[in-house]
């Protein structure tokens, strides 16, 4: 099967007044149709980086980042929400829309279509102060999918957020992502959350970031995130995940 994005000898270095710093040295990685992949990684070794480049927010220093077809749409979703205040959230939806000069009567009969399915159909005249924590990060991932894109970039869009309206949270995301066909790249710091969630989990090493190990993540009886955390497996992946991290505190 060939790869929804190919990613072939990635560096990313910067520059400073104190000289050069190499944050991603050489990535390769492909990532498949309808896949759902985590990235994990000590801190500070550019995981967030990578999320960036392949955005192109920021640029390359070296190495191919190719998809298998023309006019790729990427959806990035942040640690925090970022909704405007002064807007409700069917505006705040549609600025995607409004950026790519794609909305229209059709567009937006969809991302009411998609506030309305995922249980955020009462507030959509509403503000973002009326809502949780929680709602508003659902918010945020439906204004990511308004624009239909073809990959899903989450940059920890639960570290916000208490450990209870984590684990819900988790839920929805997962859901949403599967029932709406997307494929996603998940950095996060939470290696229950990568395993729970994720069809692979992709370790990368100290920084200069490269890839260390690509798991497979194969759980018996596999359902939604929370059910996954008790499958035989789960404390497994855990640990040798964990012990390939190489933390040391």
């Amino acid at each position: 099967m060939k790869p929804i994005l190919r990613i072939q000898h990635l560096k990313k270095t910067y520059h400073d007044l104190d000289g050069e710093v190499c944050a991603i040295s050489d990535i390769n990685l492909d990532i498949y149709d309808k896949e759902l992949v985590a990235i994990v990684g000590p801190s500070g070794c550019g995981k967030t980086s990578l999320l960036s480049v392949l955005s192109n927010l920021e640029s390359k220093s070296d190495g191919t980042i190719s998809f298998n077809k023309d006019n790729v749409k990427l959806g990035y979703m942040l640690q925090k929400d970022a909704l405007f205040p002064w807007k409700t959230i069917l505006d705040n939806c549609l600025i995607g829309l409004e950026i790519n000069h794609t909305l229209n009567e059709e567009s937006k009969k969809r991302v009411i279509g998609l506030l309305n399915t995922y249980g955020l159909g009462e507030f959509i005249y509403k503000y973002p102060d009326s809502l949780s924590g929680g709602m508003r990060q659902r918010v945020a991932l439906i204004r990511t999918l308004a624009i239909d894109p073809d990959i899903l970039l989450l940059d920890e869009p639960f570290s916000a957020l208490d450990y209870c309206t984590r684990l819900a949270l988790s839920d929805d995301v997962y859901n949403i992502i599967k029932k709406e066909g997307k494929t996603a790249i998940l950095v996060t710091h939470d290696l229950a959350e990568a395993i729970s969630l994720c069809d692979r989990v992709v370790v990368l090493t100290r920084r200069p970031a490269t890839v260390k190990k690509i798991y497979d993540i194969k759980l018996t009886d596999k359902s939604t995130p929370i059910h996954n955390r008790k499958c035989k497996e789960f404390s497994t992946y855990y640990d040798e995940i964990w012990r390939d991290l190489d933390v040391h505190l």
